[in-house]
């Protein structure tokens, strides 16, 4: 499958090429222009962004020594869902259908993310959230999702961002009262990339406390199945459903031909296009649908 598009390579120049520190010198400017152009000129139309991404960021560990960019703001965001947990679990216990209300609130907890949005409004996640029940999704796929999780046994649940990782906890809770057969794994990035969920930010939440979670092994933001290490890579081979959070999940799995259901809010031209919606509209859309 072709994933690197020519929108994707402009939207990796415009936002890397000058992603080195204010003290570096002109040289390395250079010099960590020319390598990530050459990075990005020489890439096989199969890898999609978020790898392309990591490879970046590890031209930029070598040469300016960089680190992790979020560490306070994951912790930051973490809390305050937590803080905001209890209400919005009264919200989806008293709903008409907490299933659909769980999953428009997980959904629109994908907005949490520092890769697509310069600056995560607090005041405006908290009037998103509130007003979730509003969102749209298909109906036809929803209701795709419901009859695979009664049939099935086996559920992997891959996540994207930090706080929103407290909505996919009350998304996961609300399908183990509603399919209590499932076997549920939850995988997590393997290491650190923009505000990406990791097994500390599962365990700060309380998610390692209601389920089995896993890293997949890797710094990419998204799930590049090449390189999930084992034993998650095992988990998602037995599953028989996996819902996939956030675009980069999308990105880099779509095409994989296995039962994956992809909730995320687009946040990408391209992709707003290719489905006909404007942009930070909720999609959920399985694999066969593509």
């Amino acid at each position: 499958m072709t994933r690197l598009k020519a929108e994707c390579i402009s939207c990796l120049t415009k936002k890397y090429m000058d992603k080195y520190p204010a003290d570096a010198t002109e040289e390395q400017k250079v010099e960590f222009s020319q390598r990530v152009l050459k990075l990005i000129s020489e890439a096989p139309l199969s890898l999609s962004a978020p790898v392309l991404v990591r490879s970046i960021n590890d031209i930029r560990r070598e040469m300016f020594d960089y680190q992790d960019e979020f560490v306070k703001e994951k912790s930051h965001f973490n809390q305050l869902m937590l803080e905001w947990e209890e209400e919005i679990a009264g919200w989806i216990e008293e709903a008409a259908e907490p299933l659909k209300l769980a999953l428009q609130l997980a959904m629109t907890g994908n907005y949490i993310d520092f890769g697509a949005v310069k600056s995560v409004e607090e005041d405006y996640l908290s009037d998103s959230l509130k007003n979730a029940g509003q969102r749209y999704i298909d109906e036809k796929e929803f209701a795709a999702l419901q009859e695979d999780l009664t049939k099935a046994k086996h559920l992997v649940y891959l996540t994207d961002n930090c706080g929103e990782i407290v909505l996919d906890k009350l998304f996961i809770r609300t399908i183990q009262k509603l399919y209590p057969q499932l076997e549920i794994c939850v995988i997590v990035r393997g290491g650190a990339v923009l505000n990406d969920a990791q097994l500390e930010d599962a365990k700060q939440v309380g998610l390692t406390e209601i389920v089995e979670v896993l890293d997949n092994g890797n710094n990419i933001a998204g799930t590049w199945l090449p390189e999930v290490a084992w034993p998650a890579k095992s988990k998602i081979e037995a599953a028989d459903v996996i819902i996939a959070k956030g675009q980069a999940n999308f990105e880099t799995l779509r095409g994989c031909g296995m039962n994956v259901f992809y909730i995320f809010l687009c946040k990408c031209e391209m992709f707003a296009r290719q489905f006909g919606v404007e942009k930070f509209t909720g999609i959920i859309m399985n694999d066969k649908s593509l």
